[in-house]
């Protein structure tokens, strides 16, 4: 069974916006299915489209399978289907050999900013770098489909 194990950081936006101007792209991302035992995701990006069917989170490891689709057809589906939807920029970063992928979330979660990177076991050990603060990997307020329901501008913060 395919199994991903991702941790998830909130991001310094102090830090962050020492980076600079960096490339991201733009993900459109809609839910079929958001159960607390699974949730069924289509992503949109400007060139391709996913469904992504992924299992209930023990700890940061979850199943997952992935599968690239046509874009006309994630387009349909998130047209069609989708009962909760966001939008986000994300940005790839490498640092220290590992990938960080940086979501910064608009519309109603505007302001959200999520740090994750994804490992090849729960005791991995990496080096976080100076842009990331608080883990937030088990609340799942953070959880993407949980953020299709309540979005970050209701939290009242």
């Amino acid at each position: 069974m395919p199994k991903e194990i991702e941790r998830k950081y909130l991001v310094d936006l102090k830090q962050w916006e020492k980076l600079g101007e960096l490339p991201g792209q733009y993900y459109r991302q809609g839910y079929l299915v958001t159960d607390p035992q699974k949730t069924i995701r289509v992503r949109l990006t400007e060139t391709k489209g996913f469904l992504t069917v992924k299992g209930i989170s023990v700890g940061a490891t979850r199943a997952e399978y992935e599968y690239e689709i046509p874009v006309n057809e994630a387009k349909e589906l998130l047209d069609k289907f989708s009962v909760s939807e966001l939008s986000k920029i994300r940005y790839n970063i490498v640092f220290q050999n590992k990938t960080w992928e940086v979501d910064e979330f608009l519309g109603d979660n505007k302001g959200l900013f999520v740090a994750e990177i994804e490992l090849s076991s729960e005791d991995e050990i990496f080096e976080l770098p100076d842009w990331v603060d608080k883990e937030v990997t088990r609340e799942e307020k953070y959880y993407n489909s949980n953020l299709t329901v309540n979005p970050y501008k209701e939290w009242g913060l």
